[in-house]
């Protein structure tokens, strides 16, 4: 099988839900709500346009260019190399990172302006691709876009962020194979040691995910490897009592980000008192700083990558 029927054999492998059958005469609102995995809209009114195709790689940002360079244009890379008939595009979600990346002298749009630039030259077939780590408040804003735009273009996909499915009912398996993935790019703890994955977490429910992660990797057998959360469920003080009692002396951080900024260089490895790493210290930890986005980890990129496919893959779709 070559490589582009493998990539579509992985997107209808199990690619999203159905009503059941005694459902009749379903509202707008609950055929929009079932509809999950990548979305894909063909606007009627558009058919006879001419095809003039996009690839829009949307993420949260990354504020400064050296975090961009390491960590999120690698991304954008390999995602052009595996699909060099597209014309790729990058917009934001973040108007902070818009806001704090043009003050170094890059411009970046927002997804919205990217998609008006997008019509304003033509193209009326769009895939838009998700960096998001998880279906969060900024993916949800995503959705919403989707809807706002989806009249607006002759056929218009939202790819998933990197976890969405969970393993069921034949669904892939997510954060098992992203907690894989994370283990071949950091080698297990030795017997007194931890390795502890710092993400910034949110109100939003989706902060479940980070327990998904958490059950995967015990699943996984993975000894002393937890998830924490800047400003999430759970946090730092959550997994201390944790530690001491397994017997552990040295803990590892790293970021579940897509590229380093201040919550990784302040917050997490700042030399400031509230850092998570003067904390772990003033515990008696030893504590070693691993500082890499996960864009800058070639097993992590791969499934980037893969969401990025899916999405072009969706709209070639006939």
């Amino acid at each position: 099988m070559d490589k582009k029927k493998m990539r579509l054999a992985r997107m209808h492998h199990g690619a999203g839900y159905t009503l059941h059958e005694e459902v009749r005469h379903p509202t707008a609102a609950l055929l929009r709500a079932s509809q999950i995995g990548a979305l894909a809209h063909d606007e009627p009114s558009m058919a006879e346009r001419e095809d003039k195709d996009a690839l829009l790689v949307v993420s949260y940002g990354a504020a400064r260019q050296e975090s961009r360079r390491a960590a999120v244009e690698p991304v954008l890379d390999t995602i052009a190399s595996e699909n060099p008939e597209a014309d790729i595009f990058e917009a934001y979600t973040s108007r902070v990172m818009c806001k704090h990346i043009r003050e170094t002298g890059l411009e970046m749009p927002l997804l919205e302006d990217a998609l008006e630039t997008l019509l304003a030259n033509g193209y009326t077939r769009v895939a838009i691709a998700s960096l998001h780590l998880f279906p969060g408040t900024e993916y949800m804003a995503m959705i919403e876009t989707f809807n706002a735009y989806r009249s607006r273009f002759k056929r218009l996909v939202l790819g998933t962020p990197l976890l969405y499915w969970m393993g069921q009912e034949g669904q892939r398996d997510d954060a098992a194979d992203f907690v894989q993935a994370l283990r071949r790019e950091f080698p297990d703890p030795g017997k007194d040691e931890a390795i502890l994955f710092m993400a910034h977490g949110t109100m939003h429910p989706s902060n479940c995910f980070y327990m998904l992660l958490q059950t995967r990797m015990e699943m996984a057998h993975w000894e002393n490897a937890f998830v924490y959360t800047l400003a999430g469920w759970p946090r730092m003080e959550q997994i201390v009592p944790k530690l001491k009692e397994r017997g552990v002396r040295r803990v590892k951080l790293a970021p579940l980000m897509l590229a380093i900024g201040a919550h990784v260089t302040r917050d997490m490895a700042g030399d400031a008192p509230e850092s998570h790493r003067s904390r772990f210290l003033a515990e008696g930890f030893e504590v070693e700083v691993l500082p890499k986005g996960l864009g800058e980890l070639p097993a992590i990129r791969e499934m980037y990558v893969e969401r990025a496919n899916e999405a072009w893959d969706k709209l070639q779709e006939q």
